[in-house]
């Protein structure tokens, strides 16, 4: 077998098609969905069909995106710290792993570029930049570590460089963001568009910390925020597009067959919207692990550490 990054001779477009949902079919049984469908065959997926094979017919490794490990929630109640810990380990191996898996049904095998956003949206989320920085330069550090070579990191400072992070985030607002008007009729008409706005107010309202006023003026506030963070989302997977036009584009959010982007689950969790970054790891007694916020995970097992760190916990 050819190593990862070999290029074959290009397929004859049936053995394309087999082969491109060979590779989808990898991917479905960790698939995020956002209409509680359990099995659903390959071809319901024509937007990841099509881009996986123009890889394929070109012999070429498929390169998938995933935006997502922006940083850790500031909440102390939901994690252990502010920078990557066992959940972020276990999902790096996991994609790593699942990029190995290629190899078996199309040699050159795929990468992924895993392209962080917490700088985009960093503001909003009331997360500093600099724990921003640490946490994907942790990120970087575990990559290394584990020799998860099939990886790659892309960020806000591999496009815009040294310039202030609340230059690059009006840069990056103003020419890729959708206009609020438009993300507001789409709420109200998408029930997509309307779970993703519900679910990050939910998150931003669980994860504020030192609020002072009244609930209902940090519902208001929480809401006005989750548009904004929407907003530099959509303008996040835009710049992504750019960059990477012919990638097979993830997400970390629920998705329904037929969306141009595919939801892929990354640890077990009981809330789809669970991700290693808003929770962390719990090992229980008979060998499974789940992703539990951290005052479940406290009330249920010990802490371990890793490298003299906070990692995860152990179910007692």
């Amino acid at each position: 077998m050819p190593p990862a990054g070999t290029l074959t001779a290009p397929l004859a477009p049936p053995s394309v098609a087999r082969t491109s949902a060979a590779v989808l079919e990898l991917l479905l049984p960790h698939r995020r969905a956002a209409d509680g469908a359990g099995s659903v065959p390959a071809a319901a997926f024509p937007a990841q069909l099509r881009r996986i094979a123009g890889f394929v017919a070109a012999g070429e490794p498929v390169v998938l995106t995933l935006p997502g490990f922006p940083c850790k929630s500031p909440s102390p109640a939901k994690v252990l710290g502010h920078l990557p810990d066992e959940g972020e380990r276990l999902s790096l191996a996991f994609l790593d792993g699942l990029c190995a898996a290629v190899e078996e049904v199309h040699p050159p095998g795929a990468r992924m570029v895993i392209c962080s956003d917490g700088h985009v949206f960093g503001d909003l989320i009331q997360v500093p930049d600099a724990h921003i920085d640490a946490y994907a330069d942790e990120l970087a550090a575990v990559i290394s570590r584990e020799g998860l070579h099939r990886l790659s990191l892309f960020d806000l400072r591999d496009i815009l460089g040294d310039l202030p992070y609340d230059a690059k985030r009006a840069l990056v607002h103003e020419r890729y963001a959708p206009r609020l008007e438009e993300l507001r009729a789409e709420v109200r008409t998408d029930p997509d568009t309307l779970a993703l706005y519900r679910g990050i107010t939910r998150f931003l309202l669980d994860d504020t910390v030192g609020f002072t006023g009244s609930r209902s003026a940090l519902q208001r506030a929480c809401r006005r925020r989750a548009y904004g963070v929407v907003q530099r989302s959509r303008a996040w997977g835009a710049l992504i597009e750019e960059h990477h036009p012919r990638a097979v584009r993830l997400s970390i959010h629920p998705q329904r067959p037929g969306a141009e982007k595919f939801g892929l689950r990354l640890l077990d969790a009981a809330d789809a919207w669970t991700t290693p970054w808003h929770s962390c790891v719990l090992l229980r007694a008979d060998g499974g692990r789940e992703l539990v916020h951290r005052a479940v995970a406290e009330r249920r097992g010990r802490p371990v550490l890793r490298d003299g760190r906070p990692s995860h916990f152990e179910e007692c």
